[in-house]
């Protein structure tokens, strides 16, 4: 028969972990990715409501309207859709070379993370009317 003690030491060995200082590490690598992903998400989702705005432009006939109307109804399907990244005043209009009106967005995000760090996120997006 062996000794408790030899044994409870051995099965202590044989067991790995992390420990306090790994542990710690981990977290806080997550807490970082968690506070990016907080600052980056909301100007994603900002994107998303542009393009969905500019769908919305190519249902309506682009090449019937004025660059004046284009940019009037752009407005107002953002005023709707609370778009504050991008205003009329930003939108490319130009015609392809078929003839097409095309409109083009293209703008750029700063989010401040801590100190002088920040991240820049640059977003465009084009929509051909029929």
């Amino acid at each position: 028969m062996q000794h408790p003690i030899k044994t409870a030491y051995q099965a202590r060995k044989q067991q790995a972990g992390m420990t306090l200082l790994g542990m710690l590490l981990v977290c806080a690598c997550l807490a970082m990715v968690a506070y990016v992903a907080m600052k980056v998400v909301p100007a994603y989702q900002q994107f998303y409501t542009v393009k969905m705005v500019m769908a919305g432009l190519n249902k309506e006939s682009l090449s019937g309207m004025s660059q004046k109307e284009i940019k009037d109804d752009f407005e107002r399907r953002a005023d709707v859709a609370y778009v504050t990244a991008v205003k009329s005043s930003d939108l490319i209009i130009d015609k392809d070379s078929a003839g097409v009106t095309v409109v083009t967005v293209k703008y750029q995000v700063v989010e401040p993370l801590f100190g002088n760090l920040s991240i820049l996120l640059d977003f465009s997006t084009q929509e051909a009317g029929l």
